[in-house]
């Protein structure tokens, strides 16, 4: 009750926009559709991530190809989920690999025996098959909540910052577990606003995975986004399209940042990274 007292006393925009779940979706859809290259919106080829960014304090300092730096606090998101477990010669599933930025970083630092990326937007798929030429890593086009594989066909599965747009998580949740062998693990990391934390944890305890750690990210993850906004304002200032896209981009980038950050500052939102095992 207090949180929803405090966000009714929000100005108007805030309130329309505190929900970066909408808004998101609205910008994400239309910066991946609007031109048939999915990425001209943004700048160019370069936008392979649509996570938030994450930064700790001293700051994570992994090394970095010169190629992968402008995209650190993003990688860096992956890499703290990612390598909770030692990926190496592992067959590795990601559940909405966007445009496949985390699975080429993943392919070429952690070494999966072989490393699947899946997303359910096919322009998306089109776009990472066509940017990410990697042995050992292939795209598919395929839904979370109805995965095309057979039982017990992974090592390991990588999920980030998704979970929260999927109509039916228990049923995700479900499909993890099929798709997972025994001794297999889920490597996870997400948001939800406090109002629907209890669902997900229930959600999470009533699956057939046992959870293993569970860390919250609030602070990293705003630290990360600060430290991102710089780069993401300079590639959407070079994009080829019109005026009006180039401003609505950067209004929809700020508006949704802005929104997001001060959720998490004010504790409305909760960011966490989890690892689960498949006994």
């Amino acid at each position: 009750m207090a949180t929803a007292n405090r966000l009714t006393r929000r100005p108007l925009v805030h309130r329309l926009v505190i929900n970066p779940f909408v808004f998101r979706l609205i910008f994400t859809s239309f910066a991946t559709t609007r031109f048939a290259s999915q990425t001209r919106l943004l700048g160019g080829d370069d936008w392979l991530f649509f996570n938030y960014g994450y930064e700790e304090d001293p700051p994570m300092s992994i090394p970095l190809d010169e190629a992968d730096e402008p995209h650190r606090y993003f990688i860096q998101l992956y890499h703290r989920t990612a390598t909770q477990v030692d990926l190496a010669g592992k067959k590795v599933l990601e559940c909405s690999c966007g445009h496949g930025g985390g699975a080429s970083y993943l392919v070429r630092t952690a070494h999966p025996a072989s490393y699947t990326g899946l997303d359910l937007n096919p322009a998306g798929i089109e776009f990472a098959k066509n940017r990410h030429h990697l042995a050992n890593l292939e795209f598919v086009q395929g839904n979370a909540q109805a995965l095309p594989f057979t039982d017990a066909s992974f090592d390991a599965l990588v999920n980030v910052e998704a979970s929260h747009l999927y109509p039916d998580v228990p049923k995700f949740l479900s499909e993890v577990a099929r798709v997972l062998r025994p001794g297999g693990h889920f490597l996870y990391t997400d948001f939800r606003p406090r109002s629907e934390v209890a669902e997900w944890e229930a959600a999470l305890a009533a699956s057939s995975l046992r959870q293993i750690s569970m860390s919250v990210i609030d602070q990293n993850v705003l630290r990360g986004n600060e430290k991102n906004a710089p780069r993401k304002h300079e590639r959407i200032s070079r994009h080829h399209g019109s005026a009006f896209s180039r401003t609505f981009a950067r209004y929809a980038s700020d508006m949704t940042d802005w929104a997001f950050n001060g959720a998490l500052r004010g504790g409305e939102y909760t960011y966490r990274v989890y690892l689960f095992t498949k006994d």
